[in-house]
This record gives C-alpha cells, structure tokens and sequence, in this order.
C-alpha cells in the first residue's frame, strides 16, 4: 500500500506532523526555498515579457532527492508549507522542481495526486482539520511573491552597481532597504540641526488644611495668559512670577471628574510582536522570529511534541471561536467571573487581503499557563510565550476602569495652577498586561499620582514652590522598536520582511546600534544622500506603500503581476542610464569647505574613505595633509579629540578617533608610531591563563562589538574563549577555574572547562 507524502519547510515541523498523522505518512522538509533567482545578471530576461531564471539552491538538492525517492511510493503528495505568500510561492516550486506540473519535463512514469494544505497552528486538531480539507495553490499568492522577487532583484542588480562606480565597490541597495536607510540617515539629520531652547516650568506643592496629603500642581497660567510650553524662556522670568506670588491665596477653584474605560490592545500581530518583544523583552526582530518559530513548530511540554502559538506572520486580529472559548475559560478559572466578557471582544481588521488574513497570533492552548510550562523551555522561549499569553488572554478580558481627576488651583488674579492624578476602580485586563511604551514622557503620562479629596471653594496651605529649568530635546533616534512602528505606518515593507531589512542595514555597515538605538555611518549618509537626490521616487514613503498595495492587488487576484513590474522597469532603468552619464563620482564622495590647508595653504575638502570621512587637502598628491573629522561632523572642522592619555610605545598624547568598528584611541604621531588601542581597556577577571600559566585573563571586544577572553600575553599565548572564566575552582575535579556558558537551549550555565568533568550547573536569578 503506498504512502501519503506530506512536504513541509523545517524538520522540526516534520517531526512535530509526523507523530500525529501516524505510519500511513511520511514527513519531509525541504529547507524552506528550494528554488530562486541566481545572484548573478541575467537572472531576469526582459522584452516585452518577464522570464524569471529559477535555478534549484545547491543546499536543496540532497533534500530534493530524499522527496523524489520517496515520490516513487507516494499516491499523495500534500504540500504543507506556510500559509502564506512565501510558503505558496514554495509549493509552487516544489512542483516545477519534482516536475509535478502537468507537461513537465522529463514527464514521471505515474504522477500522484497533488494537494495543498495549510494550518495556522500544528496541534493535532489542527493538522487533522487541514488534511480533511485540501485545496489547490492560490496562483495569486504566488504571482505576487513573484513580483516581489524580481522587483527586488531588479533594483538590486541596477542599483547596486551604479553605487560601486559612483561611490566604492562592495555597497548595496534595495528596493526596501534603501527607504528604511532613508528614515535612519533624515531622523540623523533632524538630530543634527536641532538646537536646544531653555525653558522652565513652576510647580506648586500644596496640601489641603485639613489634613497633611501633599500633592503637586504645575501652573498653567500666568498674568491671565495660558502657558504654553516655551512661555517662560529663563530663571529671571521665572523669579519675577514667583516673586508675584508672594502672598497669594492658593484656593481650589474648579474640579473635573471623570470615569474612563480603557479597552485591552488587540492580540499580536507580527509588527506589534517585534515591537513589543523589543520594549520589554529586549529582543531584535530577528531574535524574536526565531524564538517565535521554534514555539510555532513544536515542543514538548511533558504531554509529546506541540505547536504553543500560532503561525507567527500574520496581519489579522482574529481569534478563532475554539480559542475565545478556552481564553474565556483561562480569565474566569485564573480571575473570575468580573474578569471576564459576557461575548468576544472582536477587533478591526488591519489587513486587506482575505486570502492572508490569518489569525492573530496566540498560544494554541491557553489552559497551557507560562508557569506551568517554563521548564520544558528555554529562558527566551519562556519571555516570548509569556509575552504571547498575557497579550492574547488580555485582549477578552474586561475594560479597566479608571477615575481621572482635573483640580484647578488659583494663586490670586490670573494665575492658575493644574493638579492631575488617577486611580484605579478596575484594573480589568491590566491585571494581567500593560502595553510598553517608546518614550519616557508616555510613561509619565501613564504614571499619573492619586489626589487627595478636593472640593471647589477649598483653601490649600502652600509647602513650596518649585522653578523648574528643562531643555527642549531632539527627536530620539531609532531603536528596532520604533523603527518597525514607522515601517509600519509608512506602509513600507511587509512585517515578516522587517528582521531581515534591519539586518541588511547592519551587515553592510550602513548603521550601528548604539545604546539599542540606530546610528547611520557616514558610508550610510552618502548612500542614503545620493539617493534621495538622483532616485528621489525611488525612495519616496509614498511611492514604496503604492508598490506595497500594488503587490496587495496582485495577491487578491486583482492585477496582473508582470503588466505591474513592466510600469515600475522601464522608467527605472531609463533612470539609471540618464544617471550614470550625469553623476560623477568627485561630486558624490568630496565635499567642499572654506577651510584652506594648514601645510600648502589650498583648499580643504572633506572625503568619504575607507573608515568614513575626512579632512584631506585638495592638491593631494603634491599634499598628502589629513585630519580625522570629530565624531564624523564636519560642522565645526575640528581635529580629533585629545583623550588625556598618553602612547604606551611613544609618549605623545592618544587622540579619540573613528574607525571602521567605531571610535578607538590612536597615538597623535601616526604614520610614525602606528599604536592604538580600544576605547575601552582590557579587564583582568581574576583568572590565570591555562595554557601558559603566566598571564592573566582579560574581558575584550571583537571588531564586532561581542566579548570575548584571551590571554593579556597574546601575541605569545594565543588562547581566547567566547566562555567567562570564573575565579572560582571545580567542586568536582578541582580544576582551577569555572565558565560561564550561554546556550540557546539552556540558557546560562556555569561549567567546568575540562573536557573529561562534567560538572554543571545553571545560573540562579540571584547570580
């Protein structure tokens, strides 16, 4: 009898499916894609039709040959992919590739039947549900991942090698990418030309006579004018108020009462997973999707191998009805009756694509409670689903209920003070979960203190009064977060792209992550600069949602995907032509100033080089004179800072200058004495180096910014560790020091470095 074969992307999810379809299946992977466009031109022949060049991905073959072994016994085929455009657009090329299609070439002796089904959740229930019901590929979904595709490798394959003449080799561009580098490099720019402006507030601390309860009030108003927020501009104005209020009455003259509801946020999407994970978990977006896969494909959690969430791309708010059902049981077993809604909360849908409007994503089971799992997963595995839970069961529980209260303060004629607090009735759903928020002013404004009881007509006793000196503050760069809500709101990019746009802004070195904020490189300010001026349309927000909408369109069945790539090519590539003619390289990568050379007395010009921007004179190579830029900013020309430190080979002072890997000290004699050393110094651990006994071990950066250990006699010992030495001996075997291992499965664990002991143990909250 032969057997059903069912192909599906991971072996994890293969090993998951196979346990609940039994013996009269068989599971394969093939690895997520197995065919696409070659990186190399030519891959898409254009005329008056579009032929995209698929070639099988040499790390597909060995699985496409375990499939085409197996297909010799199959009377079935289901294709179980992802539900969506990627996972469609897999399917479709498993069938080209196992020449399944009708016609193919070389013809098989004796085609199976090919079905396609899909599952959001792999759960037997699930998967059982699926496979009752197959359906055929939506050709729809996979002409628009196909545009997709040769969009992207079109403006890539143009685009790219228009930057390697124009600016260095090596440089990349993207149809996304570049409009996300865009939003980096113009926030960069803001924070550039703000300038700060002094401004103060006055507070008021103030009790009622009757009893001791201070609060504070902040003053809206000032000889009968309201304030706004840059009203009082120095300390002078703000005395002469204060000195106006001297003996001033401070009497309640008006109090607002108001109840408000507030509803839960809707369970996550992939946008708002990403975002969130990176408030309050810390996580990339690319760390957070690949914990998300793993508790999607299965775990077991003492009852054999699960799926604990749903399918974690989507842009649908749905619950099922089997979910409402077990959530509203979870709320009412874990919280009560009061906790609960007497019908499901339902939330308006954000996508416009039926085909793709999957369910949110939520655990599978919600009687499957984050502490009654948490050891059976690994410490990020446990944050996330906890982080899923909370949200999903949140989301049907009932409104908080609020009481805000508005008193307003006078201090004699024209001047008003504000007292502001809330309290909790019911906390309702944020029993359970508060949303994070991006900046510390919406936390403020979240964190309201409580007021005493206040009555129109009351007298208050003054305790003080307070002149406050604030600064206004530039826009804050982007951390991943933020950067997802813009994407997000600009309509650029899909969310299941957005891990892999940041990833490509930071592999090619375009931008850094400073203190989890995005800091664009000079090499990523040019780019972005030329651009924006020659490709204007190219990395216009607008015009990028359109093509989003447009790829929407040809997923729903509503347009043609090569008519849509035709209208974007032709005025694209006519683009580039007209452009490498006019762009000069010197006009791209030299920048003029009015400074004259300190050494010929020419011209100074700023030039974009290996390691970023720099002085260098104009009549190079007669003059070779150069000076590093402070912190990459031409705006003042001042050489690179002095650190207050001296050479360690040479004794003159270290300047703070900026490379590749950012800022490093470099002795001020160079090219004479050629020492640097990193910003910041090595630090002993307290552990004795164990392959030469002599030196000790220190805590360093790689060029990458990771930690590592090495021995401080390098270059003569060569010994380095990605593990933290512990002064700590081995309880077991008594060697001299333990490490300290981090693991994806386990976590932290501190061990014994010597192969032959086996001691272990797993770091306590308290370590």
């Amino acid at each position: 009898m032969s057997k059903s074969l069912v192909i599906v992307e991971s072996p994890a999810k293969a090993k998951t499916i196979s346990k609940f379809l039994g013996k009269d299946y068989e599971v394969l992977a093939c690895k997520g894609h197995i065919r696409a466009l070659p990186s190399k031109p030519g891959s898409v022949e254009i005329g008056d039709d579009i032929i995209p060049k698929y070639e099988i991905l040499p790390a597909s073959r060995r699985y496409l040959k375990d499939i085409s072994q197996s297909l010799k016994n199959a009377g079935t085929v289901f294709l179980a992919t992802d539900p969506d455009r990627e996972g469609e657009a897999i399917a479709w090329h498993l069938l080209a590739a196992l020449n399944l299609e009708p016609g193919s070439k070389p013809a098989r002796k004796a085609v199976p039947e090919v079905r396609r089904v899909t599952f959001h959740e792999i759960t037997r229930d699930a998967i059982t549900e699926a496979m009752a019901h197959p359906s055929q590929i939506s050709l729809s979904l996979v002409d628009a991942q196909q545009a997709r595709v040769v969009l992207d490798y079109l403006v890539g394959f143009n685009l790219s090698p228009f930057l390697w003449k124009k600016i260095r080799y090596g440089l990349s561009a993207g149809r996304v990418q570049s409009v996300a580098l865009r939003l980096i490099c113009e926030r960069e720019k803001e924070i550039s030309a703000f300038r700060e402006q002094e401004y103060w507030s006055i507070v008021a601390e103030l009790t009622p006579r009757t009893k001791n309860s201070p609060f504070r009030a902040q003053m809206i108003e000032a000889g009968g004018e309201k304030l706004e927020k840059l009203s009082i501009i120095n300390q002078q104005q703000a005395q002469s108020i204060l000195d106006g209020l001297d003996a001033a009455d401070y009497i309640v003259c008006d109090v607002k009462k108001r109840e408000i509801k507030r509803t839960p946020p809707p369970p996550f999407i992939t946008s708002t997973l990403q975002q969130e994970a990176s408030r309050k978990l810390g996580f990339s977006t690319k760390r957070t999707m690949s914990v998300a896969q793993k508790l999607y494909e299965g775990i077991d959690v003492g009852s054999g191998t699960t799926g604990l969430i749903t399918y974690m791309r989507t842009d649908s708010t749905e619950l099922a009805e089997s979910a409402l059902k077990d959530i509203h049981a979870v709320i009412v077993r874990e919280y009560g009756e009061r906790f609960a809604l007497a019908k499901p909360r339902v939330f308006t849908k954000k996508s416009k694509n039926a085909q793709e409007a999957h369910e949110a994503i939520r655990p599978t089971d919600a009687g499957l409670l984050p502490d009654h799992i948490k050891h059976a997963l690994t410490q990020d595995e446990y944050k996330l689903y906890t982080l899923i839970w909370r949200r999903a069961v949140a989301s049907q529980m009932a409104q908080a209920v609020i009481d805000s209260v508005s008193a307003d303060i006078s201090a004699g004629e024209g001047t008003t003070f504000r007292a502001t607090g809330s309290t909790v009735r019911f906390p309702g759903f944020m029993q359970l979960y508060s949303e994070g928020r991006d900046t510390q002013e919406e936390n403020e404004q979240e964190n309201e203190s409580m007021l005493p009881v206040l009555e129109p007509g009351q007298t208050l006793d003054l305790l003080g009064l307070t002149p406050n000196q604030h600064f206004t503050q530039p826009p804050p760069r982007f951390t991943e977060a933020t950067l997802v809500k813009a994407l997000e709101e600009y309509g650029i990019g899909r969310p299941s792209t957005y891990a892999s746009i940041i990833s490509i802004l930071q592999d090619r070195e375009y931008v850094r992550l400073e203190k989890k904020r995005f800091v664009p490189a000079d090499i990523g300010m040019v780019v972005s600069d030329l651009l924006v001026r020659h490709f204007s349309k190219y990395v216009d927000y607008g015009f990028t949602s359109y093509l989003e909408d447009q790829l929407d369109a040809i997923s729903r069945g509503e347009a043609e995907w090569k008519p849509a790539v035709l209208g974007f090519w032709r005025p694209f590539i006519s683009l580039i032509h007209t452009k490498d003619q006019e762009v000069k390289k010197a006009d791209v990568t030299t920048e003029k100033t009015e400074e004259a050379c300190p050494d010929c007395g020419k011209a100074l010009v700023i030039k974009l080089g290996k390691y970023g921007r720099f002085f260098a004179c104009s009549a190079f190579p007669e003059c070779r004179y150069v000076r590093p830029l402070t912190n990459g900013s031409a705006e003042n020309g001042d050489a690179a800072q002095l650190s207050g430190e001296v050479c360690d080979t040479c004794g003159a002072p270290l300047l703070l200058r900026q490379g590749k890997y950012g800022q490093f000290y470099g002795c001020s004699k160079y090219p004479s004495c050629n020492f640097i050393r990193p910003l910041n110094k090595p630090v002993a651990v307290g552990v004795k180096c164990p392959d030469c006994g002599v030196g000790d071990i220190l805590e360093k950066k790689s060029r990458r910014g990771k930690v590592f250990f090495s021995c401080s006699q390098y270059p003569r010992c060569t010994f380095a560790s990605w593990d933290r030495p512990l002064p700590e001996p081995c309880p077991q075997c008594s060697a001299p020091f333990l490490v300290e291992k981090v693991t994806k499965r386990w976590g932290r664990q501190i061990k014994c470095p010597q192969k032959d002991c086996k001691y272990k143990r797993a770091v306590k909250e308290e370590e």
